[in-house]
């Protein structure tokens, strides 16, 4: 069974991170909720999610992809913890999907990941990733790393990791049971 952690800070956006969850588990792919403190943790909108795992008890090895929401400030406190850069840096290093959505990207950026790769994010923060290939589609694969634009593409995001997970038959199948 594949597995996915998706890494959750105080400020996160709450349409990004729960979309990426419920799609990914209505796909039978194994999510670990790993949030940077344990217990609950409260998005940018006043929605307290309780995490599966602190980020210390989860392993890199132990997933096939990672998944960073964005949202202010919760973008600011992933790109900021050591623990999420290293996280980060390791699953890019085995080869493993590093994923992120909005502001997000800049958090990858931050973990050295994205270099010579096509990526896309929220156009607020676009400056903050001079340097890359920038594109404004809704969501960019290059290789191991998918980024997204923001809460409103969070849906074809979701689809896109199940597609890379679980197939394109699997992400059909959910798109057309959601209709999407």
């Amino acid at each position: 069974m594949k597995s996915v952690a998706v890494l959750l800070a105080p400020g996160f956006e709450e349409i990004e991170a729960i979309t990426v969850i419920d799609v990914l588990r209505r796909a039978d792919i194994q999510v670990t909720v790993a949030g940077l403190q344990g217990g609950e943790i409260t998005g940018s909108h006043e929605i307290t999610v309780r995490c599966d795992k602190p980020l210390e008890a989860v392993s890199p090895e132990h997933f096939d992809m990672v998944v960073l929401p964005g949202g202010i400030p919760g973008t600011n406190h992933l790109r900021e913890d050591p623990g999420v850069l290293a996280f980060v840096q390791a699953m890019a290093t085995s080869g493993k999907h590093t994923c992120a959505i909005c502001a997000a990207p800049t958090v990858l950026k931050a973990a050295d990941v994205v270099r010579g790769k096509a990526v896309t994010s929220h156009p607020s923060v676009r400056e903050d990733l001079q340097g890359l290939d920038y594109r404004e589609d809704r969501v960019v694969v290059d290789g191991s790393v998918v980024t997204s634009r923001g809460a409103g593409t969070a849906m074809e995001f979701a689809l896109e990791l199940v597609r890379i997970l679980a197939g394109q038959e699997k992400a059909d199948l959910l798109a057309g049971m959601m209709l999407v």
